[in-house]
C-alpha cells in the first residue's frame, strides 16, 4: 500500500498538514491547499451550517433543539463546530465578523454567561480560549482563569465547582492543549507558560496513563486511539500534544512520554496504517471520519506526526514491529 498516495487523497482539512507536516511540501503548496478549505469539501460544509447570528445550532455548547433522551453529546453546536473548524486549520479570515456576532449572540446554557467569558467547565473554557485565540476575541481574561483554578496537584477538574481537588486526566489535557494554542498564537505570558508546564509535569509523572498512588492504568480509554478527538483523554490525544508542545518549546521529548508513543507506533498495522478503534457517539453535521474497525487517514497522519517529525522516510518504509 502507498501510504502517502493514501493519505494524500483526502478532503483539503487533511491533505494541506500530510503536505507541510509529514511531505515537508513547499509552503505555497500546503498554503494554497489550505486555502481551499473554506470553499469546498468539510470544511466548507461546516461553514455552510452557521445560523445568521454567528453560532451553529443555535445554541453554545448544546443545540437549541436538544432533547433530553437524545443519545450522547450532541456536536453540532457553536463550539463543538469551531473546534473542528480551528483544528483543521481553516483560516479565521472566512470567519470574519463571527467573534463580535457570539459576543452579541452567544450565551452559555449553564449560566448566562457572555460566550468571550467561559463558564465554570474546565473543557468548555479550554475550547473557548483556543478558538477565541484563533479568531482575534479578546480571552485575556479567559485565560487568566487557568492558573487561577489550577489545582494543588498541577492539574484541573472539570468537577472543582463540586468541590473536587484532585486534577483530571481529560480536563487536564484539554487545557494544556488549549494554554498551547493561546500561547502559539498570542505569545502568552510567563503565568500562563509556567501553568502549562506544571500541568504537563501533572500528566508526565503519571506517564500519561497511569495512577500515581496504585500504579495501575488511569482507564482503557488512556490506551486507545480515535479520532476525531472531542473532549476525553485518550492514548494519541496525549502523544499528540506532548510531542507538539516539545516542538513548540524547543526541548527534547520528556523520557515518562516513551510508553504511550511505543503504544501507539505498536498499534501500525503490516500496511503502514492504523484503524479507528472507537467512537463517541451524538448528533454531528456529518461523519469526521471511518466508523470502528476501519483504516482511518486521520489517525494515521496523527500517528506518524507524532512518532517522527521526519515521517516522510518512514510513510515509504517498511512498517516494523506491527501486527
Amino acid at each position: 500500500m502507498d501510504v502517502t498516495s493514501w493519505l494524500l487523497d483526502s478532503d483539503p482539512v487533511l491533505r494541506w498538514q500530510v503536505e507541510r507536516d509529514l511531505l515537508d511540501a513547499p509552503a505555497e503548496t500546503w498554503q494554497a491547499t489550505r486555502a481551499r478549505i473554506a470553499t469546498e469539501g468539510n470544511g466548507a460544509a461546516l461553514l455552510a451550517h452557521q445560523d445568521p447570528d454567528g453560532q451553529w445550532a443555535g445554541g453554545a455548547f448544546f443545540p437549541a433543539d436538544r432533547s433530553d433522551d437524545e443519545a450522547g453529546q450532541p456536536w453540532t453546536a457553536t463550539t463543538w463546530t469551531l473546534t473542528t473548524l480551528r483544528e483543521w486549520g481553516l483560516d479565521a479570515a472566512a470567519l470574519a465578523g463571527t467573534a463580535e456576532k457570539l459576543a452579541r449572540n452567544s450565551r452559555w446554557e449553564y449560566d448566562d454567561s457572555p460566550y468571550w467569558d467561559g463558564e465554570v467547565d474546565v473543557c468548555i473554557n479550554a475550547m473557548t480560549l483556543a478558538n477565541g485565540a484563533w479568531l482575534g476575541a479578546d480571552v485575556a481574561g479567559l485565560a487568566q482563569w487557568f492558573p487561577d483554578h489550577q489545582l494543588a496537584d498541577g492539574g484541573w477538574n472539570c468537577d472543582w465547582v463540586d468541590g473536587s481537588t484532585r486534577s483530571s486526566f481529560h480536563s487536564t489535557i484539554n487545557a494544556l492543549v488549549a494554554l498551547l494554542e493561546y500561547e502559539q498564537r498570542t505569545g502568552g505570558t510567563a503565568q500562563l507558560r509556567a501553568a502549562r508546564k506544571r500541568g504537563e509535569e501533572y500528566l508526565l509523572e503519571r506517564r500519561l496513563r497511569y495512577r500515581l498512588t496504585t500504579g495501575e492504568e488511569v482507564g482503557s480509554w488512556a490506551s486507545t486511539i480515535l479520532y476525531p478527538f472531542r473532549a476525553p483523554f485518550t492514548a494519541l490525544k496525549a502523544v499528540d500534544y506532548v510531542t507538539r508542545a516539545a516542538r513548540h518549546d524547543r526541548e527534547p521529548l520528556d523520557p515518562r512520554a516513551a510508553e504511550s508513543l511505543e503504544l501507539v507506533r505498536s498499534r501500525r498495522r503490516r500496511d503502514g496504517t492504523w484503524l479507528q478503534e472507537d467512537d463517541i457517539p451524538g448528533r454531528m453535521w456529518f461523519p469526521l471520519d471511518v466508523p470502528p474497525g476501519q483504516p482511518s487517514k486521520w489517525i494515521t497522519f496523527l500517528a506518524l506526526r507524532a512518532l517522527d517529525e521526519t515521517a516522510t522516510d518512514r510513510l515509504r518504509a517498511e512498517p516494523s514491529g506491527v501486527a
